[in-house]
């Protein structure tokens, strides 16, 4: 598999030329509770980048563990907006100069400012650098179930039983979860997963990017990122007040009221 850091210029020309998509895995260090590292954002991130440029012939790019609005817990590690920002137009602009005009970026981390931002750096791109195509989103999202975007619960746990075993501990889960302030747990129990489940999911969602590389056009990805501007419609207007870092504090301030 070629490696961006490992290439000699006339390599990456060769393959510039036969119009590999650049594939960028994109992590977080993010508190997932008791059970789970602060790293599975970008583990996950990183073990599908792999597996997707060994499938399609991709150029694999480095680790990014720049991520905005983690969960807010001492042991979160985000980036302020502005910088979230500017590597994402340096690293686009940078990647189309060097040769590349299909880029995969690979989100680990699925936080709503972070996605939203993701999307308009790619769209922005798009309209910068012409015959440039970005696509970002999570490995699973492609699959279009908003289940599978959940936070250190079934489908997480699941995705790092298969990948990962060895860092679940979930002998060290609350008994009882009660507020996602305690657990972290944001959607099913993380009890649920399995690595068969795991490894299906990865697989599935694997095969719905590999199709996108086949038919990608600027048009499905436009029609991608509006889906993603309307899944996050309802948090933007009730949180979004010209500060991601604000949404999410208060977003996460109202996850321990009572529904």
């Amino acid at each position: 598999m070629p490696r961006y850091a490992e290439l000699l210029p006339n390599q990456l020309n060769s393959l510039w030329a036969a119009n590999a998509p650049a594939i960028v895995p994109w992590g977080a260090l993010e508190w997932h509770g008791s059970h789970l590292p602060l790293g599975l954002d970008g583990i996950v991130a990183d073990f599908f980048a792999e597996r997707l440029a060994e499938q399609v012939g991709g150029v694999l790019l480095p680790q990014m563990w720049v991520p905005m609005t983690t969960l807010p817990h001492p042991h979160s590690i985000q980036f302020r907006t502005e910088t979230f920002r500017g590597v994402l137009d340096d690293l686009l602009g940078g990647l189309f100069q060097s040769g590349a005009r299909r880029v995969c970026l690979i989100t680990g981390h699925y936080a709503q400012g972070h996605q939203v931002e993701m999307s308009e750096a790619a769209l922005r791109a798009m309209e910068d650098y012409s015959g440039l195509l970005v696509l970002c989103a999570t490995p699973l999202e492609l699959l279009d179930d908003d289940r599978f975007l959940d936070h250190a619960g079934h489908y997480e746990t699941s995705q790092l039983l298969a990948i990962r075993p060895e860092l679940v501990h979930l002998e060290l889960r609350p008994l009882e979860y009660g507020s996602p302030h305690n657990s972290a747990v944001l959607g099913e129990a993380p009890e649920l997963g399995t690595a068969e489940e795991g490894e299906a999911l990865l697989e599935a969602g694997l095969n719905s990017w590999c199709a996108w590389l086949e038919e990608a056009s600027a048009e499905s990805l436009n029609n991608h990122y509006k889906s993603v501007f309307d899944r996050y419609a309802t948090y933007v207007r009730s949180y979004y007040r010209g500060s991601w870092e604000d949404a999410i504090e208060e977003w996460w301030s109202k996850k321990g009221e009572p529904e």
